[in-house]
């Protein structure tokens, strides 16, 4: 046989615990207990353990591990563009806070549309995953039934299901505000800059700012872009040029407000000496001088805390009732309103 005539593998095994147990001189249960904690082993064993498991590389298998004991450890994150604006930097807190507590996130970037997330949380059931939080599009009834019936805990963040643990931003509120200090300036001609996703948190934004106006008897001029980001502010600033030019603007959220302000830009109108506009969610772009932008804050870390604390809770209490976090989003004054 030549050496071409070798026979390969193509990939490597992991090294195993009985490999361990080999290069110690100890048993495969000695390897087990060496790495459990509060496991009786004597400290010379111990040592002998750790020193084989240095010199080969070797890792506990936490997934077989967990599966034994009926805990994967594994959380799902279910979620439509993670790279996008706000999401970006909430995936990322929920993520680093998992880690920190001893957990792995698995991040699934999926559609819109229901039958694909219904997929993708059917996939993490199938995974064994302890439990699923959402962040994209208005699940179906068929997601939250999926858990009830397989006890995963599920954790909607800014959407809307019945029989689910929910964490979201006080929309409605901070509407509300944006209109209140729109009036306060002396305006009487706004404008409403969104788009056709529909979502709950979208939908909260756009029904309280219209109302909060109607009741300073001011009426809405509202442009709507294909999506809630920075190409749908710019298309929702050109539907709006054709309309009678609004004195300020309120937009769903920042990626919107940072297409708007580029669009009005062009086509000479400044921010905020002819027009003034207000964001949601003070992602880090806001600050920046090209937009200094006037926004309501919603706070990652917050919500990646809050959303860990309810998950602690439901995992502890899988029977208690359903339990909804508002979480206030405080308004950030910047130099895109003009207020004199």
């Amino acid at each position: 046989m030549t050496e071409h005539d070798k026979p390969t593998t193509p990939f490597p095994s992991f090294v195993n615990a009985q490999e361990v147990a080999d290069r110690a001189g100890v048993s495969r249960s000695a390897v087990s207990r060496a790495f459990t904690p509060g496991a009786s082993i004597a400290h010379e064993t111990r040592v002998k353990v750790m020193e084989a498991a240095e010199q080969l590389g070797y890792e506990v298998n936490d997934l077989a591990r967990g599966l034994l004991a009926r805990r994967s450890q594994l959380v799902g994150l279910i979620v439509t563009e993670p790279e996008q604006g706000f999401r970006a930097h909430l995936v990322s807190a929920l993520t680093r806070s998992l880690i920190q507590r001893g957990r792995l996130p698995v991040v699934l970037n999926t559609g819109r549309r229901a039958e694909e997330i219904a997929a993708a949380q059917k996939l993490l059931v199938g995974y064994r995953a302890e439990a699923t939080i959402v962040l994209s599009g208005s699940p179906p009834s068929s997601v939250v039934e999926l858990a009830r019936r397989n006890g995963q805990p599920l954790i909607l963040i800014g959407r809307s299901e019945a029989g689910a643990d929910h964490i979201r931003s006080r929309n409605r509120d901070a509407a509300t505000q944006a209109a209140e200090l729109f009036h306060k300036a002396g305006f009487t001609r706004l404008g409403l800059a969104s788009s056709t996703s529909g979502t709950p948190s979208v939908v909260e934004r756009e029904e309280a700012f219209v109302a909060a106006a109607l009741g300073y008897g001011i009426t809405v001029s509202i442009a709507r872009g294909d999506n809630t980001d920075y190409a749908g502010g710019r298309m929702a600033a050109t539907a709006m040029l054709a309309q009678a030019a609004p004195q300020a603007v309120f937009c769903i959220n920042d990626l919107i407000a940072f297409g708007f302000i580029d669009r009005m830009r062009e086509c000479g109108i400044a921010v905020p000496l002819d027009i003034s506009v207000i964001g949601f969610d003070d992602i880090p772009e806001a600050s920046w001088a090209a937009y200094d932008l006037t926004t309501f804050r919603q706070d990652p870390e917050v919500l990646a805390a809050q959303a860990m604390a309810l998950l602690e809770h439901r995992l502890a209490h899988p029977h208690a009732p359903p339990e909804t976090i508002e979480i206030t989003a405080p308004l950030v004054l910047r130099g895109s309103v003009r207020t004199a």
